[in-house]
């Protein structure tokens, strides 16, 4: 087989293992959200993003937690905005 393919092979396995753990280490962390090491540090070390240091060194990341705090603060489809204002506009002519 050829190098690149078993890399690209190790790369997904790898990805299907973090997906089934409940806890992540702080590089697993940051390869699960698409976050930079260096802005998960800073994250972090300001207490911004939920994280557990049992040992005082080494930081854990609870997964759950940790796509709660990802969701946060939801966006509504514009055409749903839209949708939502029309809708307020009708009840306030027929009121």
């Amino acid at each position: 087989m050829d190098t690149i393919l078993i890399l690209e092979r190790l790369d997904r396995l790898e990805k299907l293992l973090i997906g089934s753990k409940e806890v992540l280490t702080f590089d697993e962390a940051s390869d699960y959200t698409g976050i930079s090491r260096s802005y998960l540090y800073k994250l972090t070390a300001s207490g911004k993003i939920p994280h557990s240091k049992p040992n005082g060194k080494m930081v854990f990341f609870d997964k759950k937690k940790l796509v709660d705090w990802l969701l946060q603060h939801k966006r509504e489809p514009q055409l749903k905005i839209k949708d939502n204002t029309q809708a307020g506009n009708l009840a306030n002519k027929n009121a």
